[in-house]
């Protein structure tokens, strides 16, 4: 029986563990498999040596490895600079202050700078960051936080709470989450709107009279909330709002619950 198997690994990442990965398979394969075979991928054609020492002397302190030395041929490179934070919004505005000043010392351009990040959900408070400070930015590999489809979901209740007009923010959450009222019904409500010289709002307002069913019940219901939050939020800032008033956190937190659990 043949036992030809081949297995790739490096047992100084354990990034996947998430996943479900086990560092001692890597580990322990040597026990296993006696007769085996290891070669050695050593040197490192990417980083600088000072990140490469830096990396090796981290690593030497693991209880459990394989033991390897990690080299590279290319330069020394600049030193590290250890940046300490208290929260990742800070994390985000320190990111984005030295962007400013590199490029404003050295005369450069932004697109000659880049941010590495480990997981998605960092690139809230760096782009957060860049936009106070009129950094324009684009997000390769992945989406922007503020492209996403929750947070254009979140944003548009935010936007019809405090303008009624906003037809496309209309469209966006009048069905969202489900509440019994489908594209046919939406149509109704711009006709009628068109045919009677009326506000989108105003055929909200005034839902029995142009809907029928529990499509008019559910739109009553909608009507009701964005108005009580449309005032409330007259006097509180968004964060404070939807963290504060337990019957708009059903509202719109428990949607954003369910999103995430779809992830």
């Amino acid at each position: 029986m043949s036992q030809n198997i081949c297995v790739v690994g490096d047992d100084a990442q354990s990034i996947y563990a998430f996943r479900g990965a086990d560092i001692t398979n890597i580990l322990n394969f040597e026990k296993d498999y006696p007769d085996l075979r290891i070669i050695k991928l050593e040197q490192n054609y990417r980083s600088t040596k000072t990140i490469v020492e830096a990396a090796n002397s981290i690593i030497a302190h693991n209880k459990a490895q394989l033991p390897k030395s990690i080299w590279t041929a290319n330069e020394d490179g600049n030193l590290i600079e250890l940046i300490k934070a208290v929260s990742d919004n800070e994390e985000g505005k320190l990111v984005a202050t030295s962007i400013f000043e590199e490029k404003m010392q050295h005369q450069l351009k932004f697109s000659e700078f880049v941010v590495l990040y480990r997981t998605n959900s960092q690139s809230r408070s760096i782009e957060e960051a860049l936009r106070r400070m009129n950094i324009k930015y684009k997000v390769i590999g992945g989406l922007s936080f503020y492209q996403r489809k929750e947070i254009k979901d979140l944003l548009a209740y935010l936007r019809f709470s405090l303008n009624q007009q906003d037809e496309a923010s209309f469209r966006r959450i009048i069905n969202l989450p489900k509440r019994g009222i489908g594209d046919t019904t939406i149509d109704k409500i711009i006709v009628a709107a068109n045919d009677h010289t009326l506000t989108i709002w105003e055929v909200l307002e005034n839902a029995s009279s142009f809907i029928s069913g529990r499509a008019a019940n559910a739109i009553d219901d909608f009507v009701t909330k964005i108005k009580r939050f449309g005032l409330e939020i007259q006097n509180k800032d968004a964060y404070e709002q939807l963290q504060k008033l337990p019957n708009h956190r059903v509202f719109f937190v428990s949607y954003m619950k369910i999103k995430r659990s779809r992830v």
